[in-house]
């Protein structure tokens, strides 16, 4: 019987309310992409330090971009890689993560909605990862804002 991914709250919680760095994977200037609306309200809203990595390397917000997790400096400490690209593609943004993941203290993996990969999951938590898949920071920090005035 294998395991289905279950998102944890507190989780969800704990890395919308960190001022650490994420990462999005598939962030470009291409401003009709969900990535590029979210990754500015990550920044905007939330104050996140971003990264973009897309093929192209393209400065997205003002922040430099990379081709690929592999390219970032050493010692850059990130908290999420958060990934916008499609689940037939995930699995090895993963296994990347996986790669340089002491290199640049990565703390999180999440998968956009829509985006869901259960091996690539249980990868990514057997080395230490906390995985949130197949949901969208923005519809889960409605949750983690009002959760917030409640107590």
């Amino acid at each position: 019987m294998s395991f289905r991914h279950q998102n944890d709250p507190d989780l969800i919680r704990e890395l919308l309310i960190d001022p650490g760095i994420w990462v999005v994977v598939g962030l470009s200037n291409n401003q009709e992409r969900e990535a590029f609306g979210v990754s500015r309200w990550l920044k905007v809203e939330l104050g996140k330090g971003l990264i973009p990595v897309h093929p192209k390397a393209e400065t997205v917000h003002g922040e430099q971009g990379y081709a690929t997790l592999s390219d970032i400096p050493d010692g850059t400490d990130i908290k999420v890689v958060d990934c916008f690209v499609n689940s037939e593609h995930v699995g090895a943004v993963v296994d990347d993560a996986i790669a340089n993941k002491d290199r640049l203290l990565i703390d999180a993996i999440w998968m956009q909605l829509g985006v869901v990969d259960e091996a690539a999951a249980d990868r990514a938590r057997k080395v230490g990862l906390d995985v949130v898949m197949d949901t969208c920071p923005r519809i889960e920090w409605r949750g983690v804002r009002s959760a917030g005035m409640a107590r």
